[in-house]
């Protein structure tokens, strides 16, 4: 059953679907980088629904296939670093704000990258947030933690719509649970923030994976783990 409070952003998502009001497999691809995969690819712009986060990067025509081309849902935060995929055709995207850091009083900022005309809607922390935080199980209340847009992207996934297929990528901390810097499919680095617990985000998408409650295609390899 869905959460009350996540049936507007439900409804809405469904919207974006590739059949409108059907959803029953959603891809999460995250910003890893990941080795070509025809098949892996072929598994994203499959699926009904694409959730992408932040500084994604699309299949350039004519490149080798990695993660797919087809985006519904953009789970993004304020402090952004814009791709030539952030914007690309954003009018057929629903682009979600998550802004946990909200709750510890985090100044409001916008990227400058922006455009003018484009919409979005905000993710409720009480509703996506705070749940996922404690069930990740960490201190988030007094050591004022939040969790990673990745985590939350699939976290969504799941909530939203608990009885699709979902298909996990692009999230290298699964497979490493102690990563030293984000490391990005656009070629970009950056430090991962004091305010993430990236081993126990690791270890609970692990254990959905071993439960069967998600697939899961591995960045350096082309075939699903």
């Amino acid at each position: 059953m869905v959460d009350p409070r996540l049936v507007p952003l439900r409804d809405l998502a469904v919207s974006y679907a590739r059949t409108p009001g059907e959803v029953r497999s959603v891809a999460v691809v995250g910003n890893a980088p990941m080795v070509p995969s025809a098949a892996r690819a072929a598994a994203i712009d499959g699926c009904d629904l694409v959730l992408r986060t932040n500084s994604f990067v699309l299949d350039a025509p004519g490149a080798d296939p990695v993660a797919g081309r087809r985006t519904s849902l953009v789970l993004w935060g304020r402090l952004v670093r814009a791709t030539t995929s952030s914007f690309d055709d954003y009018r057929s995207r629903l682009y979600v704000l998550l802004e946990p850091m909200r709750m510890f009083h985090r100044p409001e900022v916008w990227p400058g990258s922006w455009p003018a005309d484009l919409g979005l809607v905000v993710a409720r922390n009480d509703a996506v947030a705070v749940p996922l935080l404690d069930e990740l199980g960490v201190p988030w209340r007094t050591d004022a933690l939040a969790p990673t847009t990745g985590t939350t992207a699939a976290w969504l996934a799941r909530a939203l719509f608990p009885d699709a297929e979902v298909h996990l990528t692009g999230l290298s901390y699964v497979d490493d649970p102690s990563p030293e810097r984000w490391d990005y499919q656009s070629g970009a680095t950056g430090r991962i923030g004091p305010e993430h617990r990236v081993a126990a985000e690791g270890a609970l998408l692990r254990g959905w994976w071993q439960q069967g409650r998600v697939r899961f295609w591995p960045t350096d390899s082309e075939e699903e783990a």
